[in-house]
């Protein structure tokens, strides 16, 4: 109940950090805009079926000596990742800056949100396969996106979560966001045995088998990660990543409501495929695949869980075991647990999901 004199709050009021955040946003850009600095586009990869695709990319500023496709370096040349590691995270980005987007026969215009991420879905008939996305926010600053078309065939697919899963960092998570900033060298970063063969085996047997990587990293590292995977094999595919910092309704975003987001979009755009789900027990994948396969069991073929060692777990979140939460239900499809990707391929592989 109020008392005289107080004040309601709006409940669609911004967070205070949403609003300083937001202030921040505002002088600094306009500094930098007095200052000649241009907008440049980071595309990411998009993804989606022949009739709807789901672009992403984030609006940046840069100095004027910047080149217009400094943040659109193939993945397999990479030479600028080395000294632009901390600037990823130093930028400044341009929010709700219309961007233009070429695909296919049609042109789009598109806002990004107040975190200066595009992130959209457009109605557009495409042939399976990738295709390239045009996207400015000026004639002369033009970047191109790869946007990946799932063919209506596909029937299985796979959604893997990447740190602790596809990699381990040997890093306390409090200090991931810093790593991947700083350091420049992977020394610290290894890949975990056996992985990339068992993605190498499911897109064997299912060549048509989408593959999407879920994870609760920042947009900042998108270049890292993206070449990470290609240098040890991984199949190529979008990065469902997420953008640190305060929002509308508190400090920090979940990185859970983030994965769960992410799976019902999924499941909603594609709704004929049954996905393979990866991750760990490190942090709440097995909660969040199990609740996702209840929700959803037309759309889960099995859940695969890499377990980790002690000394994983204590860098994950500070104890020796597993968080603790729901994991398998009695009506979760099949679900496999190994130390690594070998273990996980001969569990598929008895279980028939894999040759």
């Amino acid at each position: 109940m109020l008392r005289p004199g107080d004040r309601r709050v709006p409940r669609d009021r911004p967070h205070w950090a949403a609003r300083l955040e937001n202030l921040k946003n505002v002088t600094v850009g306009s500094l930098l805009r007095h200052l000649g600095w241009d907008l440049r586009l980071q595309p990411f990869h998009g993804y989606g079926s022949n009739r709807r695709v789901r672009i992403l990319a984030k609006v940046r500023y840069a100095s004027p000596a910047t080149p217009a496709d400094f943040y659109d370096q193939p993945v397999h040349d990479m030479r600028t990742i080395a000294v632009r590691g901390w600037r990823n995270f130093a930028g400044q980005v341009a929010p709700h800056r219309t961007v233009n987007v070429l695909l296919g026969d049609r042109q789009f215009a598109v806002r990004a949100d107040r975190a200066g991420i595009v992130d959209v879905v457009l109605e557009v008939e495409l042939s399976p396969g990738t295709h390239e996305a045009v996207l400015w926010t000026a004639p002369d600053n033009k970047v191109t996106a790869d946007v990946t078309v799932f063919p209506e065939d596909a029937r299985i697919g796979l959604i893997s979560d990447i740190d602790d899963t596809v990699m381990v960092t040997w890093l306390p998570r409090p200090l991931l966001a810093f790593w991947n900033a700083f350091v420049v060298h992977q020394s610290t970063r290894k890949v975990v045995p056996g992985m990339p063969l068992l993605y190498q085996h499911l897109v064997r047997d299912h060549p048509s088998a989408p593959v999407v990587y879920l994870s609760t990293g920042a947009w900042n590292v998108y270049p890292v990660l993206k070449r990470f995977l290609y240098k040890n094999g991984y199949p190529d595919g979008p990065l469902l990543l997420t953008d640190w910092g305060p929002t509308n309704t508190g400090l920090f975003r979940s990185g859970r409501a983030h994965k769960e987001r992410a799976l019902e979009n999924l499941a909603r755009e594609l709704p004929s495929l049954r996905w393979i789900l990866v991750g760990d027990d490190g942090q709440h994948d097995p909660a969040i695949y199990s609740e996702f396969a209840a929700a959803h069991p037309e759309n889960v073929e099995a859940i695969a869980i890499r377990q980790l060692t002690e000394s994983e777990q204590l860098l994950a979140h500070g104890t020796l075991r597993p968080l603790g939460g729901s994991g398998p239900g009695p009506d979760t499809p099949a679900t496999v647990q190994a130390p690594d990707g070998h273990g996980l391929l001969r569990q598929l592989r008895r279980l028939g999901l894999l040759r």
